[in-house]
């Protein structure tokens, strides 16, 4: 749509302009003793019908010019208002003026995610992403889905998530990850070579419709494969043989009526705590934090660490606690 309104706009500037090369031409032909400007000037007035005085005195041959100049003239202004006023009602205009500073926006985005898909899966990450005010940019190929993304003012690319091109426009040498989410396992695979092949700093998230796929998604390049079905089977096993547990993990990182939150905090070089023993850092007395577990900048893992656990730079601190502290943690560190 906005394509079929620059081009009308186009054909429409085009026009006014030939018009008045037309009538600067035709006078300047009729009156060769007159300045170009003065012709000009003539054809401006004359397609306006402003009323001003006439430059030169006009003979018969340049009336009749002038008669149809004005006709040819206002059958021009008229086509450029409708072309105007229609799409303005329409919403085109909006669109086209909207869709430039989205571009704008994407250009300037760093540190960001690319989700590859605004299907079921790909719309719940996207709006996860938006509450918790992680910068992204969503690639989908379907008109439909790119008009919700663009009603809930998420920015997008509209193109195949496996074009180059595509992720190029998302700002893939700039991204922080990339979630393959579109509706095929091989798709996928072909984002994740592309993404992979294009900035190996990645980290890609990968969806897995058949759990056969998954080890084509990991040698593609995902640092993580999930399969919807088969972490819905578990999670459905797991509220009938531990429901208190779920209960306690739906609260603590999806409910919005409990302040109790369970977050990741990265303890960065040069912070107060670095080198000091879990129970020196006082987190537990100053924040009324709950240490779950340390992830070390190796990977290896710590459950329920222990007093004496010494925190080290990079390391990944798995807390649960109120909201309010958790910030208060993160803005200290």
């Amino acid at each position: 749509m906005a394509v079929g309104f620059r081009r009308g706009l186009l054909i429409t500037l085009c026009a006014v302009i030939s018009v008045l090369i037309f009538g600067t031409l035709g006078y300047r032909t009729l009156y060769p003793d007159s300045e170009p400007f003065d012709a000009f000037y003539m054809t401006v007035i004359t397609i306006t019908t402003v009323g001003f005085n006439e430059v030169f005195e006009l003979d018969q041959a340049g009336k009749l010019f002038t008669a149809v100049l004005i006709l040819l003239g206002w059958s021009v202004l008229t086509l450029a208002l409708a072309v105007i006023t229609s799409n303005i009602v329409s919403g085109k205009l909006t669109t086209v003026f909207g869709r430039k500073k989205v571009k704008r926006q994407i250009e300037k985005i760093k540190d960001h995610y690319i989700v590859c898909g605004f299907g079921r899966m790909g719309a719940i990450v996207s709006n996860q992403l938006a509450n918790g005010s992680v910068p992204f940019v969503v690639v989908e190929s379907d008109v439909a889905s790119c008009e919700k993304l663009d009603l809930n003012e998420m920015l997008f690319i509209q193109g195949d998530a496996g074009d180059e091109d595509v992720l190029r426009r998302a700002g893939i040498e700039r991204a922080r990850g990339v979630v393959a989410a579109v509706g095929s396992d091989a798709e996928n695979v072909f984002i994740c070579l592309t993404a992979r092949q294009m900035n190996q700093r990645l980290f890609i998230l990968a969806r897995s419709l058949d759990e056969a796929a998954e080890r084509k998604l990991r040698a593609a390049g995902a640092n993580i494969v999930i399969s919807p079905y088969s972490i819905g089977g578990m999670r459905m096993a797991n509220a009938i043989l531990r429901p208190h547990v779920v209960d306690l993990l739906d609260l603590a990182m999806f409910s919005e009526e409990m302040d109790v939150l369970m977050e990741q905090i990265t303890l960065p070089e040069g912070s107060s705590m670095v080198e000091k023993t879990l129970k020196q850092s006082n987190i537990h007395i100053d924040y009324g934090l709950i240490i779950i577990g340390i992830r070390r900048a190796d990977g290896r893992f710590h459950f329920n660490p222990s007093g004496n656990t010494r925190l080290e730079a990079g390391d990944t601190l798995i807390t649960m606690g109120p909201h309010g502290d958790l910030k208060r943690l993160e803005n200290h560190l």
